[in-house]
């Protein structure tokens, strides 16, 4: 399969990994390329900034994941991140969303709920379930937001990605990653 999903897996919990590797790997469309204990460390950077990666799964401490993230994106803009995660916090939530990830899911997900936001990943949308959008707007009732702005989130929220969320406003992609960096 020429266009396979090429996926890395980080998690600091052994189970949890082989088991993401194990459901994974069953998926004829998903390759998995490298899993890795430890969501950031120089030795491992080279190949998770490799560009033939398109797609992590990290599930860590979330300032770890965070800096990984961050760092990674920096070097590598169109590497695209799935943070799996038991942290469910609004301020967690927040700063992954902010460092770059598309999608934010939480550990009690079903297996189609993973496939389903590895696939919209994949394809450079952003995926974000009901119950994380819900923690989302609880973080953010706490701050005045512009017209446009919850414009912005609300296409956020309907899973539209950053252009189609330009073109659906009139304004450029660089308008609305601002939009997105003041949430």
């Amino acid at each position: 399969m020429a266009d396979r999903i090429r996926t890395l897996v980080v998690d600091d919990h052994h189970v949890v990994r082989q088991g993401l590797v194990a459901l994974l790997n069953v998926m004829p469309e998903i390759e998995i390329v490298a899993k890795q204990a430890m969501a950031f460390r120089p030795s491992n950077c080279t190949a998770a900034c490799s560009p033939i990666l398109r797609l992590w799964i990290c599930s860590f401490r979330m300032w770890v994941v965070v800096a990984a993230i961050t760092r990674i994106r920096a070097e590598t803009p169109a590497a695209r991140f799935i943070v799996l995660t038991t942290f469910d916090g609004d301020e967690d939530i927040f700063r992954a969303l902010q460092a770059g990830a598309k999608a934010y899911l939480l550990k009690g997900m079903t297996i189609d709920d993973l496939l389903s936001t590895i696939r919209l990943v994949h394809a450079g949308k952003t995926s974000i379930s009901p119950a994380i959008a819900e923690k989302l707007a609880e973080r953010m009732s706490t701050q005045d937001l512009t017209a446009r702005e919850l414009a912005v989130l609300e296409r956020i929220v309907a899973g539209r990605a950053n252009k189609e969320i330009a073109s659906d406003l009139a304004i450029s992609e660089a308008t609305v990653k601002t939009h997105i960096i003041t949430f």
